[in-house]
């Protein structure tokens, strides 16, 4: 069973942005898609270690902010240089009003 832990409440996300999620020494990037889905991925750029959570969201995409690398936030992959290695991904959920993922 996966260990849910609580984020923030639904609305302090728009759809189509990402917030910062920090819990236990490590750090988790929260996204919301236009359709209100919740994803959870690293929080830090696989290349330089960046907080993706200053980066900009575009349809399933994440942008890195220091060097533009792009990952898919839903799946984790890299989309462009210099991102070459994958995001790991968590479980993410909506209950009563509130975001949970699974770490």
């Amino acid at each position: 069973m996966p260990d849910w832990v609580d984020v923030c409440a639904e609305d302090e996300i728009e759809e189509e942005d990402v917030i910062r999620f920090d819990h236990d020494g490590r750090t988790f990037a929260v996204y919301r898609d236009e359709t209100g889905a919740v994803f959870c991925t690293d929080g830090l750029c696989t290349h330089e270690q960046v907080h993706l959570a200053d980066g900009l969201v575009l349809d399933d995409t994440i942008e890195c902010p220091r060097h533009n690398g792009r990952f898919n936030y839903k799946t984790g992959a890299a989309l462009r240089t210099p991102a070459c290695v994958a995001l790991a991904t968590y479980p993410a959920r909506i209950v009563a009003g509130r975001i949970e993922v699974a770490v």
